[in-house]
């Protein structure tokens, strides 16, 4: 029985031994697993050797991993989930709701949509989801806009004034009323 029990032991360390200088790390993982309750049996003195070894491969793992768990646990007790990275984008519109939206915008000034009505409709979805993303924050929204739309007159944008005004075409014309 001690003959079994000590080449058991052996046999473990040997595999701790092998998994330490492996680089990898699937197999590091797997060893250290099945040999440590062959080691951990009712022979200290020979454990005792092994223990340092399993501690050494055993701890690097296992550092990397307490803190893995801790990180997806942390996000769900603390806060709602996110919403999806698409959250307040309408649908593309169809020619009915792009030719709405042109006009609207054309309204305010002919070169918003420059001759590309398709590029003024993505600039518009995108202002749409600012809006689900900051319903209260009409500054923000208004600078939002004015980044986004701009002309090759208007690199910088069209100034706080004419993007209040452009946010509220979008927002009548494209953004979903919900």
């Amino acid at each position: 029985m001690r003959t079994r029990l000590l080449a058991a032991t052996l046999t473990a360390a040997a595999a701790l031994t092998l998994t330490a200088c492996s680089s990898g790390s699937g197999s590091a993982a797997s060893a250290p697993s099945t040999a440590t309750p062959a080691s951990s049996g009712p022979a200290a003195p020979p454990s005792s050797p092994a223990s340092p070894a399993a501690d050494a491969p055993g701890s690097a793992p296992a550092s990397p991993g307490d803190p893995a768990p801790a990180d997806p646990a942390a996000p769900a007790a603390t806060a709602k989930p996110s919403p999806p990275a698409d959250a307040g984008l309408p649908p593309k519109p169809d020619s009915a709701l792009l030719a709405k939206l042109v006009g609207a915008l054309d309204a305010i000034d002919r070169d918003i949509v420059a001759g590309d009505p398709d590029k003024a409709a993505e600039r518009a979805r995108n202002t749409c989801q600012d809006i689900y993303r900051y319903p209260k924050d009409k500054a923000k929204l208004v600078d939002l806009t004015n980044q986004r739309f701009t002309s090759a007159k208007h690199p910088s944008g069209w100034g706080p004034e004419q993007a209040a005004k452009i946010l509220e075409a979008v927002r009548g014309a494209v953004c979903p009323t919900s």
